[in-house]
């Protein structure tokens, strides 16, 4: 079973590259990359390595392929133009810094012929440190089976699609995306680490860092606007 890796950016020429190799050596069968509208070289450096460069307008939700301007778009909406665009069965949503591990994809094979619509990975962080928030991440997604965005979600994409994809919210898409597709039919996690960044744990401390996120999940199910919770995190 073929792999597609849809990756969303806006101004990611810092690591790109290396994702994308990442991604190939990892088993996919094609890397999809969904621009926002980046000015920087993030376009040229995803071309460079092989990949399949979408660009989606904020306007409409349209895309192009190659298009030579783009607006700022929402990160579902990127998420969900890769999805539709993508040529395989399985799609794996990767953020721009994220590394898959070796194997990743034949891993993502072996689940779905098991009856898996949606699932995630481990995580392991790049930054020295953060063995502790990577502990208690993956303990808190062994009970659930609902990882977020930085863990590689995966997902069988017919059943991505007639369940209507990312939600366009601009924060919480990755989570009511797990919350959902739980639901829907069989999750899971798989024992393979994604090397994710962790420069947010580092820059606002690995405590305030977690209590925010926890603090933002508890507003979105007392109904506060994704649109406040956007602002609240973005700071």
């Amino acid at each position: 079973m073929p792999v597609s890796v849809v990756i969303p950016t806006l101004n990611e020429e810092a690591r790109l590259g290396a994702t994308i190799d990442a991604a190939f050596a990892a088993g996919a069968a094609e890397v999809i990359v969904a621009d926002g509208g980046s000015s920087d070289a993030t376009v040229a450096i995803a071309q460079s390595r092989g990949a399949r460069v979408l660009r989606v307008v904020r306007a409409s939700g349209a895309l192009t392929e190659g298009a030579p301007e783009a607006r700022t778009t929402p990160r579902a909406s990127q998420l969900n133009a890769g999805a539709r665009e993508a040529k395989h069965d399985a799609v794996i949503f990767l953020h721009a810094d994220t590394f898959l591990p070796e194997g990743a994809c034949k891993a993502i094979e072996s689940a779905m012929k098991a009856g898996v619509v949606f699932g995630g990975f481990r995580i392991a962080f790049i930054e020295d440190g953060l063995r502790v928030v990577a502990a208690l991440i993956n303990a808190r997604t062994r009970l659930t089976r609902k990882p977020w965005g930085d863990q590689a979600q995966f997902v069988a994409r017919d059943a991505f699609l007639r369940a209507g994809g990312y939600r366009e919210l601009p924060i919480m898409e990755d989570y009511e995306l797990a919350r959902r597709m739980k639901r829907i039919g069989r999750t899971a996690m798989l024992p393979l680490a994604v090397r994710t960044s962790g420069r947010r744990f580092r820059e606002l401390g690995s405590f305030r860092t977690a209590a925010l996120n926890w603090w933002i999940i508890a507003c979105y199910h007392a109904g506060v606007s994704p649109e406040r919770l956007a602002r609240w995190y973005r700071g």
